[in-house]
């Protein structure tokens, strides 16, 4: 004959572990539901940052003909332009202006850029750049030909 001691211990172990059984069920439930959402905002993700990369792809300055060579087109500097829109170097040639306490010489900002300004064939192009930028708007050109920010 079965103890009823013991039957009544097993009965009551078997609902708590019912209980524990419910609990983790509910869990995981949890667990595949909070899952599925991450998948959906990765998704998400990742189309928004297909979408801005495209966005700034044609935002960006586009490549002409000239000669049959392409060149970068530098836009004018307006109220919607930001300069972000303009190539690397040229942005740089932008922060060295823009960091110097006065206007300054073309020699001035290859020193900072690091361009030997001792050989005339690596000045003139930044010459010729400095120019660009101040025939666009987004620099001044002094009559004594040194270059200052417009602001």
């Amino acid at each position: 004959m079965l103890d009823p001691e013991l039957l009544e211990r097993i009965t009551a172990r078997r609902a708590e572990l019912d209980e524990v059984e419910e609990q983790l069920a509910k869990q995981l439930a949890e667990v595949r539901t909070e899952r599925d959402e991450l998948a959906v905002a990765e998704r998400a993700l990742e189309r928004m940052s297909e979408q801005l990369a495209d966005e700034r792809a044609s935002a960006a300055p586009t490549a002409g003909q000239v000669g049959g060579r392409a060149v970068m087109l530098i836009p004018h500097c307006t109220s919607g332009v930001e300069e972000a829109t303009l190539p690397p170097d040229y942005q740089r040639i932008l922060a060295a202006v823009r960091q110097a306490a006065g206007p300054v010489m073309a020699r001035q900002v290859g020193d900072v850029l690091g361009v030997d300004v001792s050989v005339r064939a690596k000045l003139e192009p930044l010459r010729g750049k400095l120019l660009r930028l101040s025939d666009r708007g987004w620099l001044r050109k002094l009559s004594d030909g040194r270059f200052t920010t417009r602001l």
